[in-house]
């Protein structure tokens, strides 16, 4: 009998489109590694320029550089930097006037001749504390005039022809990621910070506290470390979604311990029935982790993912459980396992 894996043949023309996307991937990536190998002192005056703005950091550009313009003026404000997005065919019809004396305006063109930025810079010259190009090279019009140059250099567009800005866009994007996140961490900008400004949908999510998705004491198990195996199950049941765990307390109320579906598994497979009627402060895990309502919930997924724990407790500065965070609630926000 034939055993062999019965394989369909990958048509010619999908095999050349494969071929074709990786391609244009690696070129991009290694455009990209050779970037960041000759980043220079000119990128740190740059971090500088736009930790020093004493007002916003206006972005522009033209065409396909201005709507990844677009993108890093969001990401900068996103980390914390005041940021707008100016077009330069606008700019003349009215919009300079969103300019400050102490803006930093952050220029992409890959020629440094388009022939809207370049109209655009001698009006920009008196309205602007600092002007940051991002430009293929040193010599353009926009290159000579810019105070900070962050180089491209000669970078091959990807695809056929090489005519559509693809390499270049790419290389400005990740330019633009590496200011704006450097800058977001020369501020210190800390988790809380960074939550204000993404209150919403699932990012807004992860940065929430814990307190707005734990689930508080009417919903989770309670019980005296006293108490034994046998009482803590039979009195302790909870209406709605059980939890896999019961946390123990002493006579004060203080968290001592934790005791999980798991551990009742192991005691019935090693059959050690008679400690179902010992205290449960024998079997329980004792000084488990634990978080504060205040935690950011990012931070508690990470921790559960990390030391592979179903369920962490929630205390209040005295160590009194107040809640529960239970792995089921958060399961959508848990990295993916590629091994899985």
């Amino acid at each position: 009998m034939n055993t062999l894996v019965k394989r369909e043949l990958v048509p010619f023309l999908q095999f050349e489109r494969m071929r074709e996307g990786r391609t244009i991937l690696r070129l991009e990536g290694e455009a990209l590694l050779e970037i960041s190998e000759k980043l220079d002192a000119e990128f740190c005056e740059a971090v500088d320029a736009i930790l020093n703005c004493q007002q916003n950091v206006i972005v522009s550009g033209m065409g396909k550089a201005g709507i990844i313009g677009q993108k890093i003026a969001a990401t900068l404000s996103s980390t914390g930097t005041p940021s707008h997005f100016l077009h330069p065919a606008e700019a003349v019809h009215g919009d300079l006037g969103c300019l400050h004396r102490e803006d930093v305006l952050l220029m992409l063109s890959n020629s440094g001749e388009t022939e809207e930025v370049c109209r655009l810079i001698p009006i920009l010259q008196e309205r602007i504390s600092k002007l940051i190009a991002i430009t293929a090279h040193e010599q353009s019009t926009l290159g000579r005039e810019a105070d900070v140059i962050l180089p491209l250099g000669r970078l091959r567009e990807a695809g056929a022809n090489g005519l559509a800005p693809s390499t270049s866009t790419t290389a400005m994007l990740a330019l633009g990621d590496a200011l704006a996140l450097v800058v977001k961490k020369a501020r210190g900008l800390t988790a809380q910070q960074f939550a204000e400004f993404h209150p919403g949908g699932n990012l807004g999510k992860q940065l929430s506290n814990v307190e707005d998705v734990m689930r508080d004491r009417s919903q989770i198990r309670i019980a005296l470390e006293t108490a034994t195996v046998r009482e803590v199950f039979v009195s302790r049941s909870q209406p709605g979604r059980r939890s896999g765990a019961v946390i123990l307390v002493d006579e004060d109320g203080i968290l001592k311990g934790l005791f999980t579906d798991s551990d009742l598994a192991r005691l019935l497979e090693k059959r050690e029935d008679t400690r179902f009627d010992r205290p449960i402060s024998d079997v329980m895990t004792v000084n488990p982790l634990t978080v504060t309502p205040q935690a950011i919930l990012v931070e508690v997924v990470d921790l559960l993912s990390d030391k592979k724990i179903s369920e962490l407790p929630v205390v209040d500065p005295q160590g009194k459980p107040v809640g529960m965070v239970d792995i089921t609630d958060i399961i959508g926000l848990l990295p993916h396992d590629p091994t899985e």
